[in-house]
């Protein structure tokens, strides 16, 4: 029923049929309430916490996924490339357990959620887990972190934020409005993120071009200690092969997939689904292919074929300088 409710707000929202009248006036409430809530923080009514060390928010304007998890995890290997000791907070949508938690080698998907653990295995950083946000971030501080990454804090606004990098893909901002008329989470602010990364489309003004790569597959489980048996994607070629995809835009994946060769059989779930063995039931002695997101949640699966295919940020190297110049001169929060 959730996919179903999805596909005919994404029609809405990224099509040409206006929204009901009803359905304006409940936006305009909406969006009103976003404004609000952002002046409070710009007047000092609700407190922004800020940190001894830069933080730099990663999010996007509209509802779903993006493409925030992979851009984080190439932040994070840029930035320790150019000298800094990143970590990376998040809220952990998605997770069964309440509380703080720091994701560890040990950690499930159920405890932490997905995406904090994908980011954890893709990167080796310390991660923290937290609906306080503000507090997960203090944390890294103290273990050593001199910058910490949050994922998805666009609309975390209690976080103070020296940097904010915003993505986007082909949909864009639909069509401009906010929930429910639209996809928007909130009336874009005056002031643009200080990094807009773009995929699958062309970048405009202001803008820069990223692309999202697909990696070679590996094989599940994928042991820590060990090198996870990797094949070229090509190898998959010339046989229909089952695709798992339960992000916030599965068509991407599987549209990756058939751009690269493979006869594709399609399994959208929706976003931070939690599986079960029975969804795999009807293929589960097929190959398949899911993305890195599912496969932290499927590694103990009985699949006799299955396959994470990794998805790579590819961020050019004069946005990473700026940010690096950015994040080493700019000595002040933004304000919110």
């Amino acid at each position: 029923m959730r996919a179903v409710i999805e596909r005919a707000l994404l029609s809405r929202w990224f099509g040409e049929a206006p929204p009901a009248w009803p359905v304006r006036a409940l936006a305009a409430a909406y969006g009103a309430l976003m404004r609000v809530r952002r002046w409070a923080y710009r007047v000092g009514l609700r407190r922004v916490r800020s940190l001894p060390v830069p933080v730099v928010v990663v999010g996007n304007r509209i509802v779903g996924g993006a493409g925030k998890t992979p851009t984080v995890i190439a932040l994070v290997h840029a930035l320790r490339a150019r000298g800094w000791r990143p970590g990376v907070v998040s809220r952990g949508h998605g997770r069964e357990a309440t509380g703080a938690r720091r994701v560890g080698e040990g950690s499930r998907a159920a405890e932490v959620g997905d995406e904090p653990l994908l980011v954890h295995r893709a990167t080796g950083v310390a991660v923290e887990v937290d609906r306080d946000r503000a507090a997960a971030a203090a944390r890294l501080v103290e273990a050593g972190c001199d910058v910490v990454i949050a994922d998805d804090g666009l609309q975390h606004l209690r976080l103070g934020r020296r940097v904010e990098v915003e993505v986007q893909d082909a949909r864009g901002f639909g069509n401009g409005r906010v929930l429910p008329a639209g996809p928007l989470r909130e009336p874009p602010p005056a002031r643009p993120a200080d990094l807009r990364l773009v995929h699958g489309r062309a970048a405009a003004a202001g803008e820069t071009a990223m692309v999202l790569a697909l990696a070679a597959p590996r094989r599940l489980p994928i042991a820590a200690a060990t090198e996870p048996d990797a094949r070229p994607l090509s190898d998959f070629a010339g046989r229909p092969v089952h695709a798992v995809a339960g992000i916030g835009d599965p068509t991407r994946f599987f549209t990756a997939l058939r751009d690269a060769g493979l006869d594709v059989v399609e399994h959208p779930f929706p976003d931070h689904h939690r599986y079960v063995p029975a969804d795999f039931a009807a293929f589960a002695d097929a190959t398949v292919l899911m993305t890195g997101k599912d496969a932290v949640k499927c590694q103990d699966f009985p699949l006799a074929d299955a396959w994470e295919v990794p998805v790579a940020a590819i961020v050019p190297d004069r946005a990473l300088d700026a940010l690096d110049h950015l994040l080493r001169t700019r000595d002040t929060d933004v304000e919110p």
